[in-house]
């Protein structure tokens, strides 16, 4: 069993630093500053004899001198535009190296080209700093939140959804790492997915398809902020310049099976999120975007299921599922809860889509519902709950190859369906 698998490493990549840098001046942090619980995970402490697996997970993806790059060049500049620069910078550059690691057109670090926690831990030592960043200029927390708004745009893809002329567009996400609490080592083969998928292009017979991905948190107040609508909301609406011809969210669901979820339901269960936060809720609207009122219940998915679950993929199987949870008309949120496969019953309240009340759910209804607003009935959209994985018996073991064979057989059964799906739309 072996605790990585050794990759060359590659010099430089689209200004990769493969040693750290000199370390930002201590005057320029205030370490004291109040973070957020997911960013307080980064100093998660090490297990008796193993070490503080962010720090190793950021290290061994070859990600080690960005985090000191960014606080370096935090300190230097002198006013907010200049930072803002400074963060779509690196926050653009962060996400194309990650992508172009996980895709194999460069090669840096020690551990398996499909992990997506280097990706995951380096953002958020970027987003701890600039939280605790003491700048040369006033900066109010309405300008501190544009500021990490700019770095996680860039640094999650969301920012460069761009497809180029004459292909037919696909657009998907994936989600961070979650339940870390729990288990500090994990990874999201979604996020792993996502990144496999981004700037992927084929043909389907006379015509390209081109993918495009982004990566959502696994924060409540993240999608309150309307980050799913900002994602899709920019191919969807009329007359966009490159409008999307299929739109999908992606996540990690049950062990050992491809489920493409028939439906989303408008409600939150509010259970914890990486911030540890959560309330039981309809899921609200997104600021700046359209909502369609009433709001819906539950929306279907008008994804190509068929030709997904046709396309033969493995090792896991491919279904869709036709499960939904309510409540009767006017007994949410304490009346009984009734599951059923036969669609929902005329006047019920939504208590779970097949994907059950997380940010899975609602990333498919936030992404359809806004589908639907902006009249693009007709656009095939839905959700895929991939398999979850499962990590090393040993908890000091950080990745062996029995997880990384497995993780890359999930992953790579992803990208076959979302190929089978644009290929269909």
């Amino acid at each position: 069993m072996r605790l990585f698998t050794v990759i060359a490493v590659c010099a430089t990549f689209l200004g990769v630093p493969q040693a750290a840098s000199a370390t930002a001046p201590a005057d320029c942090y205030d370490r004291a500053a109040p973070v957020t619980y997911e960013e307080g995970r980064i100093e998660t402490p090490a297990l008796p004899g193993g070490t503080r697996v962010p720090y190793e997970l950021v290290e061994a993806g070859g990600f080690g001198a960005y985090p000191d790059r960014l606080r370096a060049e935090l300190c230097r500049v002198r006013t907010s535009a200049a930072a803002e620069r400074v963060l779509r910078r690196h926050g653009a550059r962060l996400w194309e190296t990650a992508v172009a690691r996980a895709q194999g057109r460069i090669t840096m670090g020690t551990i398996d080209r499909y992990d997506d926690r280097p990706l995951y831990w380096t953002r958020l030592m970027g987003t701890r700093d600039l939280r605790q960043w003491q700048p040369r200029f006033p900066l109010d927390d309405a300008g501190r939140a544009a500021l990490l708004r700019t770095y996680e745009y860039a640094s999650r893809g969301v920012s460069s959804t761009t497809f180029g002329p004459g292909v037919k567009r696909v657009l998907v996400s994936g989600f961070d790492p979650y339940q870390l609490n729990g288990e500090i080592r994990r990874s999201n083969p979604s996020g792993a997915s996502a990144l496999q998928l981004d700037g992927l292009t084929y043909g389907d017979g006379a015509q390209s398809v081109r993918v495009q991905a982004v990566m959502l948190p696994v924060t409540w107040s993240g999608f309150d902020a309307g980050i799913v609508e900002d994602a899709f909301g920019p191919h969807l609406t009329a007359g966009a310049r490159e409008p999307a011809d299929l739109i999908m969210t992606i996540s990690q669901g049950n062990r050992g099976v491809m489920n493409i979820e028939q439906w989303a339901g408008a409600w939150r269960g509010g259970s914890p999120d990486n911030n540890n936060e959560g309330e039981a809720e309809l899921i609200p609207p997104a600021p700046g975007w359209p909502q369609p009122s009433p709001t819906p219940e539950f929306i279907e998915t008008t994804l190509p299921y068929g030709a997904m679950i046709d396309a033969g993929t493995g090792p896991w199987p491919t279904a869709l599922n036709p499960r939904l949870c309510e409540w009767a008309a006017g007994t949410r949120p304490t009346g009984p809860v009734q599951c059923r496969t036969d669609g929902p019953s005329p006047g019920s309240q939504a208590q779970s889509g097949g994907g059950g009340d997380y940010l899975s759910n609602e990333s498919m209804y936030r992404s359809n519902r806004l589908r639907l607003e902006l009249g693009r009935t007709g656009l095939p959209g839905g959700h895929l709950h991939i398999s979850a994985l499962v990590y090393p018996a040993n908890p000091l073991v950080v990745i062996n190859d029995a997880f990384s064979a497995d993780r890359a057989a999930t992953v790579d059964q992803t990208v076959a369906l979302v190929r089978a799906a644009g290929a269909a739309a």
